[in-house]
């Protein structure tokens, strides 16, 4: 792994009522993570500080490659990235959508072309990237977020309830996703979850949170 994720005694209130509790973990490993723990446990917002979406009250966000801590600058954030469980679409293509990071981005129209169709391919929607995005049911608008995230090839991913709200079909395929990506050891996968079951089928290492706390960890799981 490229990236190390250090996060040091993190809290954060909304309104007076504590989201976090001081939590600390280190992500030292390309492989897949899960948050786990009940709704209103933390987990999201706790994702969120670490995908630098939000900052937290006290402690601290740390990523570190071969060269030292990085500074939260955009070379950074062009290296993580996190899908939410309501991705949004923009009223264009499929393939328009996927690419529009890339757009932003600078890349050339190659380049752009090549990523782009192999995300699409990864989430089994390249029949589709002529349709129009907004046509999609809500399990291949997630999955589209999904290869929004891979085209920029992250080196930290984070997903928030991957599978939350979509059907059985569209939750084997997201978790095929996840599979891949953690067997081909190139991007570190975050998730959270409520499903010790999903759990424990994707993730090498889950941890516990309750309560706005980090309360534990399962042993890693082979």
């Amino acid at each position: 792994m490229a990236l190390t994720l250090q996060v040091t005694d993190i809290m954060k209130s909304y309104d007076g009522k504590a989201a976090l509790k001081g939590c600390s973990f280190v992500f030292d490993s390309a492989g897949v993570y899960a948050l786990m723990g009940p709704n209103g446990s933390g987990k999201s917002t706790f994702l969120r500080i670490c995908a630098l979406l939000e900052k937290p009250d006290h402690g601290d966000v740390s990523y570190f490659s071969g060269e030292g801590v990085l500074p939260p600058d955009r070379g950074l954030r062009r290296r993580i990235t996190m899908v939410l469980p309501r991705v949004g679409v923009f009223n264009t293509s499929v393939f328009g959508n996927a690419a529009y990071g890339l757009h932003m981005r600078g890349y050339p129209g190659r380049e752009t072309e090549r990523r782009v169709h192999r995300a699409l391919e990864a989430v089994g929607l390249v029949p589709k990237q002529r349709q129009n995005a907004l046509t999609l049911s809500s399990g291949e608008t997630q999955r589209l977020g999904i290869a929004r995230a891979l085209v920029i090839e992250p080196e930290l991913l984070f997903l928030d309830e991957p599978t939350a709200s979509i059907d059985e079909e569209n939750r084997s395929i997201v978790e095929e996703i996840i599979l891949r990506l953690k067997g081909e050891g190139r991007t570190t996968v975050v998730i959270t979850t409520h499903d010790r079951e999903q759990a424990e089928r994707l993730a090498g290492r889950v941890i516990l949170m309750h309560a706005g706390g980090i309360v534990g960890e399962k042993p890693k799981i082979e």
